[in-house]
């Protein structure tokens, strides 16, 4: 059999596959190249990128303009370490950037390779979460089936009690006995989540999610305002949808609760490219944020919000998010937050894998 020949990567797609980000730039600094990893990190666009002057096409780089014409004028590189970048309105970004001069068509350019230390930090984070949520799964488990046992004993000796003295003037109490058993049984069934695996099939995430806004839309007040913005190019994902819309309910519940009688929750869907979760990068998933415009969560409480029985309402069980974050991560996903005064945010992360 005769070998076949091998089939040369294309530049782009070389470029597409690397997670670190890499901008080509010409002699007058406009951007000839930029790869995924570059439009993910920096919110840019490639098509609006290429072929614009780097402060516009990248605006994160626009204060150090001035040193990246100097390199080029001199046709040496440089490494800056920790560098803080920052466009406005948005978050800071911390990187490592490598600045190497390179001929582009004949004529003297730069290459800039730009590596997220916060993207480092947040996947060592994440991993560490994933094990600590798997070590409380495990513990939840321990303690309910320990707990169960007992409880089914105190209800049958309360029925025994009952069926001895039918007309006992006590019947009221082993009545009370029995329900708060059940309530403390269906308590404990809601610590240990879903007894079933994921029954997974094709599925369109804004379909799932505008059942979630229906239902949550019908028992919010009046002045609350649900906003959405999807993206309408995101293919089907393959996942079970009544578990799906049972972590995304539990989500935007909590916003609203969080919003109280008057404010706005936003539904929004977007795709990141090579994202990393639990140590798997996978080249797509899917973002689904659920922002809301409440207090927000205090900062010693945003670390503990995925326990179970952590709650910051009197009259809540602290179940919700633990359970959306169990459903979550059976499909192989994750869920993050952050918030401050007005803004509070939820990501759910799904891999999206196309064929």
């Amino acid at each position: 059999m005769i070998p076949r020949p091998l089939r040369r990567a294309r530049p782009e797609a070389v470029l597409d596959g690397l997670t670190t980000a890499v901008i080509g730039l010409d002699q007058q600094l406009r951007v000839t190249s930029l790869n995924s990893a570059c439009e993910s990190l920096f919110g840019v666009s490639r098509r609006h990128a290429i072929g614009a002057p780097l402060a516009e096409g990248v605006p994160h780089f626009a204060p150090h303009e001035r040193r990246l014409r100097s390199a080029l004028e001199a046709g040496a590189g440089f490494i800056d370490r920790e560098l803080k970048l920052q466009r406005h309105g948005d978050q800071p970004i911390t990187i490592d950037c490598t600045v190497t001069p390179l001929m582009v068509d004949g004529k003297p350019g730069l290459l800039l390779e730009a590596l997220s230390l916060d993207r480092h930090l947040r996947i060592s984070r994440d991993e560490l979460l994933l094990a600590q949520h798997q070590a409380s799964r495990e513990l939840i488990r321990g303690l309910a089936h320990e707990i169960k046992n007992p409880l089914g004993g105190i209800r049958g000796a309360a029925q025994l009690l009952e069926r001895e003295f039918p007309d006992s003037d006590h019947r009221e109490y082993t009545r009370v006995i029995i329900r708060e058993v059940d309530r403390l049984q269906n308590l404990v069934n809601r610590m240990l989540g879903p007894n079933r695996a994921p029954q997974k099939l094709p599925l369109n995430v804004h379909e799932a999610l505008e059942h979630v806004r229906q239902l949550v839309q019908a028992e919010a007040p009046e002045a609350v305002s649900f906003l959405r913005d999807y993206d309408p190019s995101i293919p089907d994902i393959v996942a079970d949808r009544e578990q799906l819309i049972q972590a995304t309910l539990n989500v935007v519940r909590n916003a609203l609760q969080a919003v109280g009688s008057d404010g706005s929750i936003v539904l929004r869907t977007r795709t990141k490219r090579q994202f990393t979760i639990g140590g798997v990068r996978h080249k797509l998933v899917i973002q689904i944020d659920i922002e809301d415009d409440g207090p927000g969560i205090p900062p010693p409480m945003l670390e503990k919000i995925f326990y179970p029985m952590i709650t910051t309402r009197a009259e809540g069980t602290g179940l919700g998010l633990p359970i959306a974050q169990y459903l979550i991560h059976s499909h192989g996903g994750l869920i993050e937050c952050r918030s401050r005064p007005g803004c509070t945010v939820f990501s759910i992360y799904l891999p999206l894998e196309l064929s």
